[in-house]
């Protein structure tokens, strides 16, 4: 038994799964299922009346003025035919746009959660594509709670969307192969932001190893951060159980540095400084290992090129960590809020090593993996590659679909110029 949404008015949920019943086991032909709880973002951003997104779909949507695009890609083209599943107290009219095409739709008030058939459009390319929900009116009252979109037709055959309960962008990273039994005292790493990537709760992680990891943030609209971060050996995500004998300890730190413990994703020292970073300018940053007995002290530094000078960021004593150098060597792109409608995106480039012998090596390969995941997060907008010569990293806005895979190696030409650094004369305070 084949359903059409259009021949449905308003029907019930359980009148829906009572159809489904009688029909045997086959499922509805060509229809997919977005939540909104993994797809949909309100807009704009900060709108108190616009309601919220959590594990049920969109909720105590209040403002007319707010709207919500929920977001898939459809490796098909064709016909497209969007149903609602919903829920409404009131009768209220709804804008159902895609494709910049807009349909209006009488929503007639619901027993419960029930299925809308909202409107038919077409696919002319694949990809990514965007459904936007909006009042018909700025005038409008009642508006409805949402759970999904309800995709059939032919375009509707090919369907793939985040369905998770992660509504981030999927992290990013790129590792730097170090030549087996290489004794790693510095590591050395550029980092520069596009103009079009500076979206709130970024994480730019340019320095990172098996210890921890060194980058630049976006905390919030008026505050950016250097962060350089220490991981105890003691595996826990609460600090206060860390014991005595494994806690970092911080020696000595630059100024203007804040120091806190951290925790929720391992635990250990945490030093940050707050810089009004800018994108489209390549910032240097500098780290270091000193191995004594069981322990290892690491320390950091971060260039900003309008000063011309190296900041001292801190020097953390790691005990328990078997007094190894640096391995594990990396970096990464995060999004560490629920705003994964945005682009996140980096280049990173000269990446050098310098050995416990006094010797520079420089690395030009770095292999990609990513958090995305088919089933636990299937977000397929993550990816990376070369620009002018620098490997760059990208995650969320739904906008470009990856083609880099897990585990790709990209190879970046050699500079062949090792950096130019008076280590023995870098600041300390």
């Amino acid at each position: 038994m084949m359903i059409n949404f259009h021949s449905l008015l308003a029907l019930p949920l359980a009148g829906l799964l009572h159809l489904h019943a009688a029909a045997g086991p086959a499922p509805v032909a060509d229809t997919s299922e977005v939540t909104l709880s993994g797809s949909g973002y309100l807009y704009p951003a900060g709108n108190r009346e616009a309601g919220r997104i959590g594990r049920s779909g969109l909720t105590g949507w209040k403002s007319a003025d707010a709207y919500v695009k929920t977001f898939f890609v459809a490796d098909k083209t064709g016909e497209l035919n969007i149903a609602l599943k919903m829920e409404a107290a009131h009768p209220v009219k709804l804008n159902i746009s895609f494709g910049g095409k807009t349909k209006t739709v009488d929503c007639a008030p619901t027993s419960g959660v029930a299925i809308i058939p909202a409107a038919t459009f077409r696919v002319t390319k694949t990809g990514y594509q965007e459904v936007t929900i909006a009042a018909a009116g700025k005038s409008a009252a009642h508006l409805p709670a949402i759970r999904s979109l309800l995709l059939s037709g032919e375009a509707a055959s090919a369907i793939r969307a985040n369905n998770s309960q992660y509504r981030g962008a999927p992290a990013t990273h790129l590792a730097y192969p170090v030549p087996k039994d290489t004794l790693v005292e510095w590591f050395y790493n550029e980092i520069s932001v596009p103009e079009n990537a500076q979206p709130l709760y970024a994480y730019y992680m340019v320095n990172g190893w098996n210890g921890g990891y060194f980058g630049i943030q976006i905390n919030s609209p008026t505050e950016r951060r250097v962060l350089f971060s220490v991981w105890s050996a003691f595996h826990t995500d609460d600090p206060k159980q860390i014991p005595e004998a494994y806690r970092v300890k911080l020696l000595k730190k630059g100024a203007g540095v804040v120091i806190n413990d951290f925790g929720n994703e391992g635990s250990g020292g945490q030093s940050f400084w707050r810089f009004p970073w800018k994108a489209e300018t390549t910032y240097k940053l500098l780290l270091h290992a000193k191995p004594s007995g069981d322990n290892t002290t690491y320390s950091a530094w971060f260039f900003d090129p309008a000063t011309d000078k190296w900041k001292f960021m801190a020097t953390w004593d790691k005990p328990k960590s078997g007094g190894k150098y640096l391995s594990g060597l990396y970096s990464f792109v995060e999004n560490f809020g629920a705003n994964g409608n945005d682009l996140f995106r980096a280049r990173y480039g000269n990446q050098w090593v310098r050995t416990a012998a006094g010797n520079w090596l420089e690395l030009t390969q770095s292999r990609f993996s990513t958090t995305a995941d088919p089933e636990k997060h299937p977000r397929f907008d993550i990816g990376a590659g070369l620009e002018n010569g620098w490997f760059y990293m990208f995650s969320g806005g739904f906008r470009e679909l990856g083609t880099t895979r897990k585990g790709d190696v990209l190879t970046r030409p050699a500079t062949g110029r090792a950096p130019q650094i008076d280590l023995e004369r870098l600041p300390t305070e």
